[in-house]
């Protein structure tokens, strides 16, 4: 049986073949098809089995990292996206949490939301901290802000009202007018993606989420196609940023989860050499075209992060990029 890891970056996508009764290992490396990044995959998978003579029907697992979800956000090409959120909290995706990230810097900009003001509109409903409905949901009043944003143009809506995480019921509705208003229209709400306390955090997680679900989706589904007319049985999996793995049912539903997917990938590579070194402590670096990661091994495993920042304005400087929150 064969096992295949595949990494797609801004510039070089890599596949590593590995025939688990030989040992046998090969390797290729090809330029990345931005607009069509599974074909780089495609035909990188069809240059390894035809080097080797083996069939795909010999791939038994496929594994999957990737920075598109990253380079997305860094780049700003995802979906054009809406937010829908509670009377008076229009603006806390872009106050966040009024910290500077460079205090002395009197002409400082702060990272940029993924959303403009034009497309966050409120709501009328409000919860208290229990999840305690003080305030009902205006569905006439919800039906018109959806409304005003399908005829914006926007191609996906992300939902966060205040205190959805203890209560999502206000947040379901919302999700279930957008269904009924715009059908297929990509919708991520806060509390199906990261059901936490902190407001901003859990906004700016949920439009990132959507922001390149649209991306995220049509890739998935294209080399899951692609994979299926090659005779690759099995199909795949995504690396997480969590450095565990998912379907790409879940990928689709959660792309956020994949941001840190490929570097991920490589934190469990550094940290598996380091045991085999007999080293308890290293520190990994991935370098792409794109981005740089460096990561801290310690007792053999890598350090984990659930509370992370992409797209920094100053790379080295917290608080100046849009803080991602990953359960």
């Amino acid at each position: 049986m064969l096992r295949v890891g595949v990494d797609i970056g801004g510039t070089f996508t890599d596949l590593v073949w590995v025939d688990e009764t030989t040992g046998a290992v090969r390797v290729g490396k090809l330029l990345t098809t931005p607009k069509d990044p599974a074909h780089a995959v495609e035909q990188g998978l069809v240059g390894l089995l035809r080097e080797a003579s083996s069939a795909a029907a010999s791939v038994g697992a496929l594994i999957h990292g990737t920075t598109l979800a990253t380079n997305a956000l860094i780049e700003r090409k995802g979906a054009r996206t809406g937010l829908l959120t509670t009377a008076g909290f229009r603006d806390a995706l872009e106050i966040g949490r009024e910290g500077r990230y460079d205090m002395y810097d009197l002409f400082i900009d702060p990272p940029a939301p993924l959303v403009p003001r034009h497309l966050r509109l409120e709501v009328t409903e409000r919860l208290l901290p229990d999840g305690a409905a003080c305030r009902p949901l205006d569905e006439a009043d919800a039906r018109r802000a959806i409304e005003a944003l399908v005829a914006q143009g926007v191609e996906a809506i992300a939902i966060s009202l205040l205190h959805a995480y203890r209560n999502p019921a206000h947040e379901r509705t919302l999700e279930a007018l957008v269904a009924e208003i715009a059908p297929g229209l990509p919708v991520s709400r806060s509390s199906g993606v990261v059901p936490e306390i902190r407001e901003y955090e859990r906004t700016s997680t949920t439009v990132a989420n959507v922001y390149v679900m649209p991306l995220m989706a049509r890739y998935l589904d294209d080399l899951g196609r692609r994979l299926a007319e090659l005779g690759v049985p099995g199909g795949f999996h995504v690396m997480l940023s969590s450095g565990g793995i998912a379907t790409p049912e879940t990928a689709r539903r959660v792309p956020i989860r994949l941001v840190e997917s490929g570097p991920a990938a490589g934190a469990l590579a550094a940290a598996r050499a380091a045991r085999e070194m007999g080293e308890a402590r290293l520190l990994s670096f991935d370098m792409g075209g794109t981005t740089a990661k460096a990561c801290v091994i310690d007792g053999g495993q890598p350090l984990v992060a659930r509370e992370f920042e992409v797209a920094r304005a100053d790379r080295f400087k917290k608080g100046s990029g849009l803080p991602i929150r990953v359960p």
